[in-house]
């Protein structure tokens, strides 16, 4: 019982005291510097993969991406082909503050996402409500993060949860075409 009382008490200790994670200020000096509003002004291609918790990859996609910003807010949309066939669409409405950080909203994101740019990242928190195959809907946590590698590429990670648990990630690899 000891044993198993030390184990659980170090768990948490962790828990609590390991989880502190990445911050988007983190990347403040890293460049080429991400500016949303820059970036994703314009047409832009994705192309990107579901990866469930268990590992499997079988759902991929490619985005077709159109946004129109102003220096405080701007929308993106959005046109996604799965491999299955399936269409979606989203809109984002975003809005800028002076400090970096942004609101985004969607039809299928419960509230407002909040974002944080700086350096060459970008990272947003919401609840996406994500409607399956057979019609069920499910309000997932997504931890959105994105980086600038170059002036054409933003490659994008995306950590989902449900009810605190690992439910899976997406990465997407978003082109802006050469000027």
């Amino acid at each position: 019982m000891k044993k198993l009382f030390g184990m659980l008490a170090g768990a948490l200790m962790c828990m609590t005291g390991c989880s502190g994670g990445p911050k988007v200020d983190d990347h403040a000096a890293m460049e080429p510097k991400l500016d949303i509003r820059q970036f994703f002004n314009g047409e832009i291609k994705a192309s990107g993969l579901f990866v469930d918790r268990a590992g499997k990859s079988e759902n991929y996609f490619h985005v077709t991406m159109n946004g129109r910003f102003t220096e405080k807010s701007g929308t993106i949309d959005e046109v996604f082909e799965y491999n299955d066939g399936r269409k979606e669409t989203r809109t984002w409405t975003i809005v800028f503050n002076d400090d970096g950080t942004y609101t985004g909203t969607a039809h299928d994101v419960i509230g407002k996402a909040e974002g944080r740019q700086s350096g060459n990242a970008a990272h947003m928190t919401y609840t996406l409500r994500i409607k399956t195959k057979s019609g069920k809907t499910y309000d997932i946590a997504m931890s959105d993060w994105m980086f600038k590698v170059d002036d054409e590429t933003v490659i994008n990670r995306i950590d989902m949860k449900k009810f605190g648990l690992h439910a899976g990630e997406l990465i997407v690899v978003f082109r802006k075409p050469k000027v």
